[in-house]
């Protein structure tokens, strides 16, 4: 049984009260898509449209709760962006929750015949951009039509690029995105209406990926189950009794012939007799007009969702627009159905019982005052649900508090999860509901064996991060992937996401630890597996197993431990392995799966970029084609002191990559990056953040001066608070001295038998603190050694070293250089016969 204390400590953790949820809708038109943002409680603190007859629809709906919300206007302008910036700081708005822009998609979209030079007015989308930029949001969104992306727009810097790339470089730094080309018919619309859709999380939301927020399939109703239930419209002009938005728009009457005779899925343009299809009389004589879409003047079925609904749904000539028996195009009242706007959503500050209670004429004369504009508004806006879908869903994420490392470990005390018999019933009855975030976290935790391989919980902000970048594989019917240590199976939901729309795919998983793997398929009962994906169990050891065939694709989170205290296994691991100066398992991971498979992504540590140890390992990398390299810093795993990076490479492509893309977790960015640039062999290791900075103050001085030395033999045992020789420590080296630091300060009196003394009393030697970004230097005292936390740097040659050499290594130049030199790691700071390379001397100076 659960403890009563330990049971209301699960439900505090398992959610949180939400405050009010806010956001900014930006290009909101008559805010039909956001009202689903509204309908779900959120609270608008700015709306931004350009035309004020439909920024007044907004009003009418009570989007907003102060009337300077409503800002209407060109956001390119400063003014504009500046009124936005205000309503944050009138709502006391310090992290809004999300913005949402839907830019105009005149340049963009297919039935759009007169673009020409849209590229500044698609350039409003860099407004957005920017905007999410500068507000910094939990969540953004866009979305526009399917070219939205490969729509070429001029950017911040100036230069042209398509928006994808944009949106990329200005917002992938800060966010996980995930753009996908949808059918919202799928989704939750009742129209067909093929988008783009651009979500993005923030990084710093453990735990949560775009995957959570994207609407959930569903299927659109039939046209005729959707609004069979609506009278028919049979004489033009017509409006129904009970409701002025279901009328018979009017048209001109020459055009009744072309419509009438046509079937459901027939265009006038199908009619055999001439006076039918669609023509002008130019002096005398018939002129047919052109049908450039396909579907002009084409009547809609009822057994078929209902077509794409476009800004001029008024006119016959627009595209699918006439009802399946009624010789009109669908009404106001349809066309809403359609695009699941919600019958409470007002057109007019006129009361909808007011409006159906006027006379026949006053009707008329509302209809033709703002029909055009209602039509048009909901021509150009997202499907209320969809948005309403995707505000439901960060209403969840938000909602649900993940558990903390420490917070799963209670649970795994209290319930004695060590145990497989007890996790796996945990998991099986979840009777607490945890999501399967936390039974994937918990199931990890619980494996006690976790702590001898270095196999680390991967969280669905990574395992996405990793995912996104994975080829699409869109020609393709039929893949093979391999995750080669799946252990509990985190990466797996995640890739039956990213491969829905492949045919056939084959997953096979390996890991060597039959209670992980049993935990999975308890896991993958509560996952529910595409049909599309075959899964094959295979518990066995990667690093020995003999594969059948060669795979398209190898993703996953090898083991990051050493192999020791087994030397048979580690020489079985060396024989099929180029770099045998190591004994860590990531290493043979990684040249094993560039042997195995076509692509290869891999999370491991960031001492592969600069450890003199991995230098054999580097050099196959860059044999491959390496597409992209992603820096985590410390923040890929909560509660675990390591850096990590991962990388994609395929092995098969002939030719190269030239650039390199680099992300940084450290500073938020994402840079392309000349592969002869970052991997030059002018360097003893790959510089990932190299600039023009770096190499001014390469430029400065002359490398590759020192080698280095650092003691692995004195501990605190060999110690002493006073005695014959000092012992310098990190917290002693100083700018050209040495400080004396209280209770911190200690000596040794017989050196001998440790190798550092031969250092004792030799000339220019140089100490340097080992595991630090703020270098600073000064010379080898007399009568003194160091330990392992100082590094002893002594010349490679007979040279000249002076107190103004040493001086420059606490500059601000210097340590800035430096970061980059260390490719900004943390941890991963030892000063070795690699990294020591880069403490040149200045030229030109005594």
């Amino acid at each position: 049984m659960m403890t009563q204390s330990l049971f209301d400590f699960v439900n505090k953790s398992q959610g949180k009260d939400i405050k009010d949820l806010t956001y900014i809708s930006l290009f909101s038109s008559a805010g039909i898509g956001c009202y689903g943002f509204k309908q779900q409680g959120f609270k608008c603190i700015a709306t931004n449209e350009y035309l004020e007859k439909r920024i007044k629809i907004q009003q009418y709906n009570n989007k907003c709760d102060f009337d300077s919300g409503y800002i209407q206007g060109d956001l390119s302008t400063q003014e504009i962006q500046d009124k936005i910036y205000k309503e944050l700081d009138n709502n006391n708005i310090k992290d809004l929750d999300v913005l949402v822009a839907t830019p105009p998609c005149q340049g963009m979209s297919v039935a759009n015949h007169k673009k020409n030079n849209e590229r500044k007015r698609n350039s409003l989308v860099v407004e957005s951009i920017k905007m999410v930029s500068k507000i910094k949001p939990k969540f953004f969104i866009f979305e526009n039509v399917r070219a939205f992306l490969s729509t070429i727009c001029t950017d911040t810097d100036n230069a042209d690029k398509t928006i994808e790339e944009s949106i990329e470089l200005n917002l992938g730094g800060d966010y996980n995105i995930l753009s996908k080309v949808v059918n919202f018919k799928e989704y939750g619309s009742q129209s067909s209406r093929t988008r783009t859709l651009v979500i993005g999380t923030r990084k710093d939301l453990v735990n949560v990926s775009p995957y959570q927020l994207f609407p959930k399939k569903q299927k659109a109703k039939k046209l005729k189950s959707l609004i069979g239930d609506l009278p028919s419209l049979k004489t033009m002009g017509e409006i129904s009794d009970n409701d002025i938005y279901h009328s018979y728009r009017s048209f001109d009457t020459k055009m009744l012939p072309w419509i009438e005779k046509i079937k459901e899925g027939e265009s006038a343009f199908d009619n055999k007799e001439p006076h039918r299809i669609p023509h002008k009389i130019i002096d005398g004589k018939i002129v047919f007009n052109k049908n450039k879409n396909g579907d002009k003047y084409s009547r809609w079925y009822w057994d078929k969702e209902a077509p794409c609904i476009h800004t001029r749904n008024d006119i016959l000539a627009s595209q699918s627009t006439i009802h399946p028996c009624d010789n009109r195009v669908f009404s106001i009242r349809e066309l809403m159905r359609m695009m699941t706007i919600p019958s409470e959503f007002k057109w007019t500050k006129i009361d909808f019982d007011t409006l159906n209670n006027l006379s026949i004429e006053e009707k008329k004369k509302f209809l033709k005052q703002d029909e055009l504009n209602i039509r048009h508004c909901i021509g150009e806006a997202v499907p209320t649900k969809i948005f309403e879908a995707i505000a439901q869903n960060i209403k969840k994420v938000l909602k649900h508090k993940i558990l903390s490392i420490n917070e799963c470990e209670k649970i795994i005390q209290e319930y004695k999860l060590q145990d497989i018999d007890n996790l796996h019933n945990l998991i099986i009855k979840n009777n607490h509901k945890y999501n399967l975030n936390t039974l994937y976290n918990i199931a990890e935790l619980s494996n006690i064996k976790r702590t001898d391989t270095k196999a680390y919980f991967t969280r669905e902000d990574i395992v996405f991060n990793v995912i996104n970048k994975l080829p699409a594989f869109k020609n393709k019917k039929s893949i093979k992937i391999l995750e080669p240590s799946v252990g509990i199976g985190n990466f797996l939901p995640l890739l039956f996401k990213k491969y829905e729309h492949i045919q056939d795919v084959i997953l096979d998983i390996v890991d060597m630890d039959s209670n992980s793997l049993e935990t999975l398929k308890i896991l993958l009962d509560k996952t529910k597996v595409p049909l599309n994906f075959t899964i094959n169990i295979i518990n066995t050891d990667f690093l020995l197993w003999t594969n059948e065939y060669q795979y398209d694709l190898i993703v996953g989170n090898p083991p990051y431990g050493k192999v020791v205290n087994n030397k048979q296994l580690l020489e079985k691991y060396k024989i099929n392995s180029q770099n045998t100066n190591t004994n860590n398992l990531f290493s043979f991971f990684i040249e094993k799966s560039i042997k195995t498979a076509k692509y290869v992504s891999l999370i491991v540590p960031k001492s592969l970029i600069n450890s003199p140890e991995f230098n054999k390992t580097r050099d196959i990398i860059e044999m491959q084609n390496l597409h992209c390299i992603t820096d985590y810093g410390e923040k890929a795993f909560k509660g675990v002191k390591i850096e990590t990076i991962s990388f994609l490479l395929d092995t098969y492509k002939k030719e190269k990559i030239k650039k390199i893309k680099i992300e940084s977790y450290i500073t938020n960015s994402i840079i392309y990056q000349d592969k002869d640039y970052i991997f030059s062999k002018e360097f003893p290791y790959w510089l990932i953040y190299r600039n023009n900075f770096f190499d001014t103050v390469i430029d400065k001085m002359e490398l590759d001066i020192f080698e280095s030395f650092r003691d692995r033999q004195i501990t605190k045992k060999h110690t002493l608070s006073s005695g014959n020789i000092r012992v310098l420590k990190s917290r002693n080296i100083a700018n050209n001295d040495i400080k004396n630091i209280d209770n911190y300060d200690c000596f040794i009196n017989e050196i001998d038998s440790f190798v550092v003394s031969k250092y004792l009393n030799q000339n220019n030697i140089v100490l340097i603190p080992n595991l630090t970004y703020n270098p600073r230097a000064t010379f080898l005292p007399k009568n003194t050694i160091t330990d392992g936390s100082v590094a002893l740097l002594k010349p490679k040659k007979n040279i000249i070293i002076t107190a103004n050499h040493l001086e420059y290594y606490s500059s601000k130049e210097f340590t800035e250089y430096y970061k980059i030199a260390r490719n900004r790691g943390t941890r991963s700071l030892n000063i070795d016969n690699n990294s020591v390379k880069f403490f040149g001397l200045l030229k030109n100076i005594n």
